[in-house]
């Protein structure tokens, strides 16, 4: 399935879950935001929030520096 990451076509798995993008990405344990469609998706439901085709899902992550 076709969904619009940070900008971009990517493909994901059909059933495909946020948890399950981070996963992929490698992303695991590091400061980020999600949002899709222009919402944001708490962490605590990236395992029960489903990516549907053609979703908007930006992912931010916070870098700190000075």
């Amino acid at each position: 399935m076709q969904i619009e990451l940070n900008g971009a076509p990517h493909a994901v798995a059909d059933n495909e879950n946020v948890q399950g993008l981070i996963v992929s990405l490698d992303l695991v344990g590091k400061s980020l935001a999600v949002a899709i469609n222009r919402e944001i998706v708490p962490r605590q439901q990236w395992v029960e929030r489903a990516l549907r085709p053609n979703d908007r899902v930006d992912i931010v992550r916070a870098i700190g520096g000075g």
